[in-house]
């Protein structure tokens, strides 16, 4: 395994499964063999991708406490396997799962092994700012590898002290060494781009089934391709992958 990446957010309904699912699909057109596995106990979205092929993994124990051999069993397997992973986490497991993490130190284990561990947290506007913001403090403060922010525009620009530019918030600025890239999923017009992206993920379909489906005309699918390349060319132009084998303990120097 070259690399994990955990899509974590500690609010539920900000876009985790649909970003878990933008990049499964990224990594796969970089030519990556990509496994993907839902872990989310309440709203098991991720898996719903069935191109995907996203495994269930059910972590949680009926206690609400992370269920070890499960979660060991996964990081067993994953360390087995060659090509990538891309692991949708739920707001439900987010608290264990981040203490988990922390007391037994699988960041560093899988480092050890020579994996190359990547966080990813969607941020959202309104009303879920100050939660979503805490939350990416929370894993700031206590994952010691690379992380990139996913600003989803969707329900609204996200600002951050009075600046549309979140390079420019005191968030980043304190943070600035341990953040590796910021991706931005842009505020489309909500009567064709949004409606589009709306009617791809309830179906939950991918971008190249889409262009497939006959249940979308012309104009939606160059639309819906004009968003994929939006969000494969951030990272791609970002020197996303190069950032992150520079710095493998997620600091830059």
């Amino acid at each position: 395994m070259k690399q994990i990446h955990f899509v974590l957010q500690g609010k539920g309904g900000v876009g985790k499964s649909f970003v878990a699912s933008l990049l499964a699909q990224y990594l796969k057109s970089t030519g990556n063999e990509v496994h993907c596995y839902d872990t989310d106990p309440v709203n098991q979205t991720f898996s719903r991708y069935k191109k995907l092929k996203v495994e269930i993994v059910k972590i949680l124990t009926e206690h609400k406490s992370i269920d070890v051999s499960k979660f060991d069993a996964l990081i067993e397997d994953l360390l087995e396997k060659d090509g990538v992973a891309v692991i949708d986490n739920g707001a439900a497991t987010f608290v264990p799962l981040m203490s988990y993490i922390r007391e037994s130190g699988v960041i560093e284990l899988l480092k050890e092994s020579g994996v190359d561990v990547v966080v990813h947290v969607p941020l959202q506007a309104g009303q879920g700012i100050k939660d979503t913001v805490q939350g990416l403090l929370e894993v700031l403060g206590t994952l010691q590898t690379n992380v990139v922010v996913w600003l989803n525009h969707y329900w609204g620009r996200i600002e951050l002290n009075n600046s549309p530019v979140f390079e420019q918030s005191n968030v980043y600025k304190e943070n600035s060494d341990r953040i590796t890239a910021v991706i931005e999923l842009e505020n489309y017009n909500p009567d064709t781009f949004g409606k589009d992206i709306q009617e791809m993920t309830t179906a939950h379909l991918t971008f190249d089934e889409v262009q497939q489906s006959a249940q979308f005309k012309l104009m939606p699918k160059q639309r819906l391709k004009r968003v994929q390349r939006e969000v494969f060319d951030q990272l791609a132009q970002k020197t996303f992958f190069e950032q992150i084998m520079e710095n493998p303990n997620g600091v830059k120097s």
